[in-house]
């Protein structure tokens, strides 16, 4: 990917954005990370250089080897995917900015014992199955609340800065826009415990979950696209 093609395509996302956020309010900010998953360390590098400076991985050893590889530039890396037990302790030695993926209580107990070892903190947010799909990972929203007041009681090192969810995976918009409130609905009853994201929508679904109150979104084939 070319410079010209990056800034076109960072331009063109930036513009989708303000639209859907202007329609919820001025003042709502929405922080765009690019989902390089699919990309190489040069793209990753060619976006940041057209201004964007957030980017996702969804597997431990790539943010270990595109991390290394950039590590000259000051990139906001988030991790993204499902993290399994025995990947733990490589990603807390990458010291990613934000996890977005921690999908059990179990999960947090585990990753927060391998922190207390090392002496290190980590922000994340706890990841909500909304839309109810057996093949996504995170909690239910019955629970989500006390899952959350729970990470934030048994596990001081890890820093729980909100709530992430996928949009229910159908063709019908109604659907994927009830799965986006059930998220939003919850990111508002843990206002107490002062939250910073709800991350919510991709690159097909980005605008609508903006307009149901996501201000953090997961774009990849918008950014990456040649």
């Amino acid at each position: 990917m070319n410079k010209q093609t990056a800034t076109k395509n960072l331009d063109s996302l930036i513009t989708k954005v303000e639209a859907a956020r202007l329609r919820v309010s001025e003042h709502h900010i929405v922080k765009i990370v690019g989902v390089s998953k699919y990309s190489t360390a040069q793209d990753v590098k060619t976006l940041y250089e057209a201004g964007q400076r957030a980017f996702g991985e969804n597997k431990v050893q790539d943010l270990k080897q595109k991390s290394e590889e950039l590590e000259e530039f000051p990139i906001e890396w988030h991790f993204i995917g499902t993290l399994q037990k025995n990947k733990i302790n490589n990603l807390i030695d990458l010291n990613p900015t934000l996890v977005q993926s921690l999908d059990s209580l179990d999960l947090a107990i585990e990753l927060n014992k391998k922190l207390e070892s090392k002496n290190k903190k980590l922000s994340c947010l706890l990841q909500i199955n909304s839309a109810y799909e057996d093949s996504k990972s995170g909690v239910y929203p019955e629970v989500a609340v006390k899952t959350y007041k729970d990470i934030l009681e048994k596990c001081p090192n890890i820093v729980l800065k909100g709530v992430m969810s996928i949009g229910a995976h159908v063709e019908d918009e109604n659907i994927i826009k009830e799965s986006f409130k059930t998220t939003k609905k919850i990111f508002d009853e843990l206002a107490p415990f002062n939250p910073q994201y709800c991350s919510m929508g991709m690159s097909s679904d980005f605008e609508l979950a903006i307009e149901c109150g996501s201000n953090l979104i997961r774009v990849g084939s918008s950014l990456f696209k040649k």
